[in-house]
């Protein structure tokens, strides 16, 4: 179960993303990502996963968050994240339960993905994927992350890309993904993580 604080801060910076919440007009793609978040021995984590290694495809054996394209069918971005997180990992409510988007956020390939923070509390349970398009999921520490985000001097400014890299067991989180948790983490300052001037 997420703590009460948890949920609070998270409706906070959902609350706060209205700056990030125009999809970019001159997107050729549309998509959409949920960043599934639990707590783990009183640790706020995140679920990601890793894609696997396709030849052709871009992303191969990049750190993502679970999401995909909006398909014509799809009713709306919130109903197309949930429907990729059921096909990807088998996560479905009501142990996945979303808290709202946390904006738009656009890949060099000019694709706007929406992202939708969630709370998942079944981080025990097995997760199957399809290893056709995942080689591994991780569950990062947050901690971890706003550590490099403080050291690096990452809060309060928005890197360039080619700095804007969060090391994670030997893999390197960088583009989009890497600029969407820059943005969770700064949102969630102060509530959870230390910035570099904090005493």
């Amino acid at each position: 179960m997420i703590s009460g604080k948890t949920f609070y801060a998270l409706r906070r910076l959902v609350e706060n993303s209205g700056t990030m919440t125009a999809p970019d007009s001159n997107a050729r793609h549309f998509a959409s990502v949920v960043l599934p978040v639990f707590e783990k021995n009183s640790i706020l984590h995140i679920l990601a996963i890793l894609k696997a290694d396709n030849g052709g495809y871009p992303w191969s054996n990049q750190v993502a968050l679970p999401g995909g394209h909006i398909d014509k069918t799809d009713t709306n971005a919130l109903f197309a994240g949930l429907r990729e997180l059921k096909e990807e990992l088998g996560i479905t409510p009501p142990h996945i339960i979303p808290v709202g988007s946390m904006g738009h956020f656009q890949t060099i390939l000019n694709t706007d993905i929406e992202v939708f923070v969630a709370t998942w509390d079944a981080y025990d349970d097995e997760v199957a994927f399809d290893r056709k398009e995942i080689s591994e999921i991780f569950h990062i520490p947050l901690p971890e992350l706003a550590d490099h985000h403080a050291s690096a001097g990452f809060s309060g400014r928005i890197p360039p890309i080619d700095e804007l890299i969060y090391p994670f067991q030997g893999l390197e989180i960088w583009g989009v993904t890497a600029r969407i948790l820059h943005f969770f983490i700064e949102g969630l300052l102060p509530d959870f993580f230390q910035t570099p001037n904090a005493s």
